[in-house]
């Protein structure tokens, strides 16, 4: 699974034209929300008038259309708690000698691209790296539920409605872009690609980072450009350290908010920046 995800703080965020047109569309009796499945159908089919409103397009609203209740997701939202491991047990769970093993040689095999990044964006390679490691194994295991499905469902969910309705409204606006397949697969919470972005955060800092004129979080490149944009955006400071205590350390609560998390990260980035 996807451990601890659900505690990055990734704030809802869609396209100025989008959140523009969610303004207008206010004034629509908003869709029932509910705590189980029985008015799961009934709920999309009032939110299907609310996403048209907002301007979600024949592609989006056919992915809306074909969602499901996600018991799953249910179960994994209702599951949630803090991390209560220590550094040492966390960083052996997690596997973080090795991720920091593996992501010397990424960096070592891909020198120019990380060093592309960083010149652009600021952030290291080690950072990006492990927070790639820690969020899909590299890749390996992108989740095993169906994105607009979890995103629908904790949308619908009335514990956190508001939160997930702006993600899976950008969700839906990735499928009519072309950025999102109707049926990917991702992590419980709709968390998306190699580095498990909530769709709205796609929308927002997503970048082309492989030069095929769109962006897909299940291409490596376009996450990791993706993920240094993020840091940016949250403050990473170009050049600055990244231990416990400094300024770029803090934005790492902003990927996650869990403290042991973020230290994991920080502590396989220093062996990978070397």
């Amino acid at each position: 699974m996807i451990p601890f995800s659900l505690f990055r703080r990734l704030a809802p965020t869609l396209s100025p034209t989008l959140a523009a047109l969610l303004a207008l569309a206010a004034p629509l009796s908003a869709a029932p929300c509910g705590d189980t499945s029985a008015g799961f159908a009934a709920w999309k089919a009032a939110f299907a008038e609310e996403a048209r409103a907002a301007g979600i397009g024949p592609a989006g609203l056919s992915a809306l259309a074909a969602t499901q209740y996600s018991h799953g997701t249910i179960g994994a939202d209702r599951k949630q708690t803090g991390v209560r491991y220590s550094f040492e047990e966390f960083k052996r769970i997690r596997g973080v000698d090795y991720i920091a093993a593996q992501g010397r040689k990424r960096r070592a095999r891909n020198a120019a691209f990380f060093d592309a990044l960083e010149a652009e964006y600021g952030v290291p390679a080690g950072i990006l790296i492990s927070i790639h490691g820690m969020e899909s194994g590299f890749g390996q295991f992108f989740g095993k539920y169906p994105v607009i499905s979890s995103n629908a469902t904790v949308a619908y969910d009335c514990r956190r409605s508001e939160f997930f309705t702006a993600h899976l409204l950008s969700a839906l606006e990735m499928v009519d872009r072309g950025w999102l397949p109707a049926d990917a697969i991702g992590a419980a919470h709709g968390e998306i690609g190699h580095t498990q972005f909530l769709a709205g955060n796609v929308v927002k800092y997503g970048r082309d980072g492989n030069g095929d004129g769109r962006v897909n979080l299940y291409d490596a490149a376009d996450a990791l450009a993706s993920t240094a944009n993020y840091l940016r955006g949250h403050g990473w400071q170009r050049g600055q350290p990244y231990h416990e205590g400094t300024a770029n350390f803090r934005v790492l609560n902003d990927w996650n908010a869990a403290t042991v998390y973020q230290k994991a990260i920080a502590y396989a980035a220093a062996r990978i920046d070397g």
